[in-house]
Formats: C-alpha cells, sequence, structure tokens
C-alpha cells in the first residue's frame, strides 16, 4: 500500500499493533506512524494512568530489543531490509 501512494501521502497503521514487533513491521513497510488504541484501553482499565505509562514502557522496550536484534539504532534507520523475505 505504501509502495502505492509513494510520497503522496502519508500512511499510518492503526488495528493489529499489539507489539514493538508489530511497531517496526509497520515502519519497516513505510507507515509514519502507530496506533495502539486498544493496548491503551487495556492499560487504563488495568491499572490507570499508571497502566498506560506502563504499556507504553513495554512497548518502547520491546521496540528497543527488535531493533537491537536487527541491528538498527535508529527507527529513521528501519525499512524493509529489516524484514524476512518468506
Amino acid at each position: 500500500i505504501v509502495d502505492a501512494v509513494g510520497h503522496l501521502t502519508e500512511v499510518w497503521f492503526d488495528g493489529g499493533i499489539r507489539t514493538g514487533q508489530d511497531i517496526l513491521k509497520a515502519t519497516a513497510l513505510g507507515a509514519k506512524g502507530s496506533m495502539v488504541g486498544r493496548a491503551f484501553l487495556y492499560g487504563l482499565g488495568a491499572m490507570g494512568e499508571q497502566g498506560v505509562t506502563k504499556m507504553l514502557e513495554i512497548l518502547h522496550k520491546e521496540l528497543d530489543v527488535s531493533m537491537a536484534l536487527t541491528g538498527t539504532k535508529d527507527i529513521r534507520e528501519v525499512g524493509r531490509h529489516n524484514l524476512a523475505q518468506l
């Protein structure tokens, strides 16, 4: 999809983002951002504001580890080369 619109618009992933790995994949496919509404609501429902903070910390850590495993230090360096070709 990102290839189809190229530079004409920004693509944001909304739905299916549950982990830091999902954020990495979305970014590698060309997304400018990812929505994490369900995870946000789960954190809010479980622990209120602290739950949302914890959810964001978990996603950040998962993304950090995933980037490290691909040898990437900066999110701006993430691209299709970080995805496995099956």
